[in-house]
């Protein structure tokens, strides 16, 4: 499969609510919370775009630009960015969504690095 193929079908989108229970004492989302749900995302998809097993190495520059108050709609975005050898960055970002109006803004971007992996957790190539 030619290669923008791929990584426009590896392309995730995951809705989620932030409930009370995902927020802090200020009403908006926990930092860890955030980045925990945009390395699920990387994962997922790395693994669409590799179809091997991957292992997150880094998350690189990860920026909180707005608060994500409780009560409101994120969608997390994945995307690869760049195919190495045996390792791959995806990029995430986190819009918020108003849940009764129109509004959306993008809160959070981050790139994440994976490698793909063998049974014994050697590295892998990515492509054959």
């Amino acid at each position: 499969m030619e290669k923008a193929l791929k990584i426009q079908q590896s392309e995730t989108r995951i809705f989620k609510a932030v409930f009370p229970n995902t927020t802090n004492h200020y009403d908006t989302l926990f930092g860890g919370t955030a980045m925990q749900l945009m390395d699920e995302v990387a994962f997922i998809t790395a693994t669409r775009y590799s179809r091997k097993r991957m292992v997150t190495v880094s998350s690189d520059k990860i920026d909180f630009k707005k608060p994500i108050p409780g009560g409101t709609i994120v969608e997390l975005i994945g995307r690869v960015e760049h195919v190495g050898t045996t390792s791959l960055k995806v990029s995430v970002e986190i819009f918020v969504e108003e849940m009764y109006s129109e509004e959306r803004y993008k809160a959070i971007s981050g790139i994440f690095t994976f490698v793909a992996i063998d049974e014994y957790k050697r590295p892998v190539p990515i492509e054959a």
